[in-house]
């Protein structure tokens, strides 16, 4: 809140091919954990690629064939599942009373709302070989995917995720942290959204959330986007990304009044968030945060 964030997607980690599903929030501090839910948001689930998922040896699936494999294995799996309950649903009293219900399965009950366009997934990816063989896979299967999560070898397909029509949420300028992302390079983003694909720049870290606005100002330094654009990325791009934006992302009339103010440029290192607002709330005072900071430092001394 003291960086200006007013809502995030939560995924979980990359250890699985396919993980566990996400939570859109609004960061109503104060609140129950339920209350930071956006009921409204498209469900999405984790979906993985690359080093995170295979580097476990001695289970299936350890090499990136594999993972493409597994994922193949459980969309059809679903498929078959979604069309074993269609028919079920379909029969009568009477010739339900003559057989055994299917067996209800979440895991595969989830894939299938994927695969029915109910449930977005977000995939954390890098490479151009893995990102082209999901976007395949998934096109065999009739799904668009949402977003493809870090994609920092986008641009080398950029076209072919713009045809998709999948969104990239991308690291802004992290690169050699490992052996797949050495070929990054910051201008990654300006140059997916120059192909047309909606493009926002995500955290994966609690340090870097504090301060998104830096993070857009990247895409002014490397690539050359206007400042309103590269505002976007971490504004109305993810919203878009979400299904969340006729609420979210931008002021207009009719939607949620979520906004921050800032002392000057948000984009701007110098500047700094001094209101954070959600749903027309006030959730963070910058002066009234040191305030309150000062009475815990003095009731601290004092114990």
């Amino acid at each position: 809140l003291a960086g200006g964030l007013t809502a995030a997607n939560q995924l979980h980690g990359s250890a699985n091919p396919i993980g566990g599903r996400n939570s859109v929030i609004k960061l109503r501090w104060g609140h129950p954990a339920r209350g930071f839910r956006m009921p409204d948001a498209t469900p999405g689930i984790k979906f993985a690629l690359g080093e995170n998922v295979k580097r476990r040896s001695g289970r299936y699936p350890d090499t990136r064939m594999g993972v493409d494999a597994f994922m193949r294995d459980r969309l059809a799996a679903a498929q078959h599942y979604a069309k074993t309950w269609r028919r079920w649903n379909a029969m009568s009293e009477q010739d339900r009373a003559a057989e055994i219900p299917p067996r209800r399965d979440y895991e595969l009950q989830t894939i299938a709302e994927i695969l029915a366009g109910e449930r977005l997934i977000h995939c954390h990816s890098y490479r151009q070989d893995e990102i082209l063989a999901l976007l395949r896979t998934c096109e065999e299967f009739g799904i668009t995917i949402g977003t493809l999560q870090h994609i920092l070898e986008g641009y080398k397909v950029a076209d072919d995720i713009a045809r998709h029509g999948a969104g990239a949420s991308a690291f802004s300028d992290w690169w050699a942290y490992k052996v797949e992302v050495m070929d990054a390079i910051p201008w990654n983003g300006v140059i997916m959204h120059d192909q047309g694909v909606v493009v926002s720049f995500n955290s994966d870290d609690g340090e870097l959330a504090t301060r998104m606005n830096d993070e857009a100002a990247k895409a002014v330094r490397y690539g050359g986007l206007s400042p309103n654009e590269a505002l976007k990325f971490v504004t109305l791009n993810p919203a878009k990304q979400l299904k969340i934006d006729h609420l979210t992302g931008s002021l207009e009339a009719g939607k949620d009044a979520d906004f921050a103010v800032w002392n000057m440029d948000p984009l701007n290192s110098f500047s700094l968030c001094q209101q954070t607002w959600i749903d027309g709330a006030r959730y963070f005072d910058r002066t009234e945060d040191a305030a309150l900071a000062a009475r815990d430092a003095e009731e601290r001394s004092r114990l």
